[in-house]
């Protein structure tokens, strides 16, 4: 029979033997077993060498819970994304195709308000789901993977709404309601039985439509094996939810311990899962992104990538971080010769793979003549987009109406916008008020439980994390007047937990250096325009440090030599002085892998989100004004007078903005047409 799936005809969904008794026991794992191996081919009719296949196989990607076409953080629709878009595209691929299957890379619970309301203020009960899943749902996915941002919110909140149960120290198990599709995760186990704690790989029977040598069309059944994995620094970007509980396989070693189990067990195809992108410096088992070396895994037949927030493959952008890279074809989408897409990310678009499989010699193989890979976008190239699908909506009205409500609580008043549009070059109106409030939070954490660090300077860093990756919508945009929720939730996007760490004054140069990195480096000389900003270096991981310090960034000079002029209460800052410096778990626990930040150091681990503590410090003060939470521009570039221009590009119409921010020394060089500009910057003033 048919269903949203085109052609489709589904059989059942088959975990690892081994695994069932996680879930099932005694005849009931015996009944699964005996199904599953009911499945396969009858061997007597098995299709004629020469019989060919197409299956799409679509991908989403990094929703991070972007059900609605909607910006819960402006208030305001926003077209360009949400999975109520990407619904029609899959709806429109299963009209193409005969067969599909669909599947999600993870990153998929957080992201949103909505994702926060409900996992923080208005949880589901146990037999309710969350919205992005009754969404998904209602598309058919066939199965997914976990992301590294699904286990911000705590093992016990993950085991509920993914209606799995897991067996982990201090995490109750609990038979809750999950989204109907099954997942599938190899690299992630629990600490307490050393056991996945997902089905390491399943198999999905599925009957096809096949076109056999003479022309005919019949149907046939196949066996889809399904790897899934995690980035592995999970265990440092959330140390404080995961640390005792679970253990993470690398990348490579899962697949290579999974795949043959999978062939064993009647996979004709393997597709991995991998919630990652593709990096090809040298390969250790915690790499983020191991898309490349996964590739080169003998048994894989496509990979479906994630986590770079970027599309693969993406012939159309000359600037594309994977347009020259070995081994790498950027315009028909294969790694290794191995068909792979990456979708983009928040419901932009979705990943497609025209998959073309021939029988031959017993099995199943490949065409990669006849097969490619490509990324459709909810904008479309006339500027124009995909319309909704109005049955999404229908289905999360309640909880997208319950998060706008919520996000509107007030709770104060600014004199002055607080923006990351020219952060990179100076502008702190978005980061102050953040380290204002992590500071104030630590200094009296201290003075009342750690009088021994009564005397030690507290510092504080904080990073944009909206920085113009994703466009011209994509910076933090905070307009004087009434402040709400969805402002705090504006300047601080993540779920994270205030941390702090004893350092000295070689460790917040080292630290600074690090986020200086965020520059490329400029030759005075050159005449021909100069980029300042290192793209591929993510916004979230340029620190400003404030509190008393001030420093030079010398974008002259090779990275890791141009931090100068360190002072703390304006006297030379000694590299033995010692200093704590508050942050968030992510930074604290090694993410984005700064020097001496291994959660070693660590001395105050908060309970509070840093979120919260922004609330509650601006709910404290209520007025902020420019003056006292705004003007603090505590570093700046050390004064070089260039031959050519020094370029940077930020949304289009914002050089007030700089101006009143005292950026006096920015021009505007050109308007990019797509709501961006290039401007300039002079470095000599």
């Amino acid at each position: 029979m048919r269903d949203n799936r085109g052609d489709f005809r589904r059989f059942g969904d088959c975990m690892n033997p081994r695994n069932f008794r996680i879930i099932f026991a005694g005849a009931a794992a015996a009944l699964l077993v005996a199904a599953c191996a009911s499945m396969r081919p009858d061997a007597s009719h098995p299709p004629a060498d020469g019989t060919r296949a197409q299956i799409g196989v679509l991908e989403t990607t990094d929703l991070h819970s972007n059900v609605m076409s909607y910006d819960y953080y402006k208030l305001a629709p926003d077209p360009n994304l949400g999975l109520e878009r990407a619904a029609t595209l899959i709806r429109d691929a299963r009209k193409e195709f005969a067969n599909t299957l669909l599947f999600d890379d993870g990153d998929t619970i957080q992201g949103t308000a909505l994702a926060d309301y409900q996992a923080l203020v208005k949880v589901p009960a146990c037999d309710q789901e969350l919205a992005i899943y009754k969404a998904m749902d209602a598309l058919g996915y066939d199965a997914g993977t976990i992301g590294n941002h699904e286990f911000n919110y705590g093992l016990k909140f993950l085991s509920q709404v993914t209606g799995t149960p897991f067996d982990v120290a201090g995490i109750p198990v609990e038979h809750c309601k999950g989204p109907n599709y099954p997942f599938v995760l190899s690299n992630v186990f629990s600490a307490k039985t050393g056991k996945p704690l997902y089905a390491p790989w399943r198999i999905l029977a599925r009957r096809i439509h096949v076109r056999t040598p003479d022309g005919s069309e019949r149907e046939a059944v196949i066996h889809i094996g399904l790897l899934g994995f995690t980035p592995p620094p999970i265990m440092d970007w959330d140390k404080r939810n995961l640390e005792g509980k679970v253990t993470v396989m690398g990348v490579v070693e899962a697949a290579r311990k999974y795949v043959p189990e999978l062939r064993k067990a009647g996979a004709d195809i393997v597709i991995a899962i991998a919630h990652g992108g593709i990096n090809v410096s040298p390969y250790t088992a915690d790499m983020e992104n191991a898309g490349w070396y996964l590739a080169k895994v003998p048994g894989i037949d496509a990979i479906l990538l994630g986590h770079s927030h970027d599309i693969f493959p993406n012939q159309n952008d000359a600037k594309s971080r994977f347009a020259h890279l070995p081994d790498v074809d950027n315009t028909h989408g294969f790694v290794h010769d191995v068909p792979a897409v990456m979708g983009d990310y928040y419901g932009k678009g979705i990943g497609l793979i025209d998959l073309a499989l021939v029988y031959r010699d017993g099995g199943w193989r490949v065409d990669r003549a006849l097969t490619h890979s490509e990324v459709r976008l909810v904008r479309k190239p006339d500027g124009s987009h995909t319309a909704a699908d109005p049955e999404i909506a229908r289905l999360v009205a309640t909880e997208h109406a319950a998060t706008i409500a919520y996000v509107r609580t007030p709770i104060g008043t600014s004199d002055f916008a607080m923006t990351s549009y020219f952060t990179d070059v100076g502008d702190v109106t978005a980061l102050q008020p953040i380290n204002l409030a992590q500071r104030d939070y630590v200094q009296k954490y201290i003075k009342a439980n750690l009088p021994k660090y009564a005397d030690v300077p507290v510092l504080s860093a904080a990073a944009p994390f909206k920085g113009g990756f994703g466009g011209a919508d994509d910076y933090t945009d905070v307009p004087a007047g009434p402040l709400a929720l969805n402002n705090a939730a504006d300047l601080y996007l993540y779920p994270n937990t205030l941390t702090a760490v004893k350092t000295t004054g070689a460790g917040v140069t080292a630290w600074l250096e690090k986020s200086a990195s965020r520059f490329d480096r400029i030759d005075p000389a050159k005449t021909a325009p100069q980029e300042l900003v290192n793209r591929r270096f993510p916004s979230y991981n340029f620190d400003v440090i404030q509190g008393g310090l001030s420093y030079a960034i010398d974008v002259t000079k090779p990275q890791g030599e141009r931090i100068g002029n360190l002072r703390y209460a304006n006297r030379p800052v000694r590299s033995d002085e010692p200093f704590i410096v508050v942050t968030n778990n992510y930074r604290a626990s090694g993410g984005g892998r700064f020097p001496g930040l291994d959660g070693k150091n660590i001395v105050v681990s908060a309970p509070d989100a840093n979120r919260d503590v922004l609330i509650a410090y601006i709910r404290a003060a209520h007025d902020i004004t420019r003056a006292k939470f705004g003007s603090d521009r505590n570093w700046h570039f050390a004064k070089v007078k260039t031959a050519g221009p020094v370029i940077f590009t930020s949304a289009t119409g914002k050089l007030d903005l700089a101006r009143a921010d005292g950026l006096d020394n920015l021009t505007l060089q050109k308007n990019n047409g797509d709501g961006t500009s290039v401007y300039s910057i002079d470095l000599s003033r």
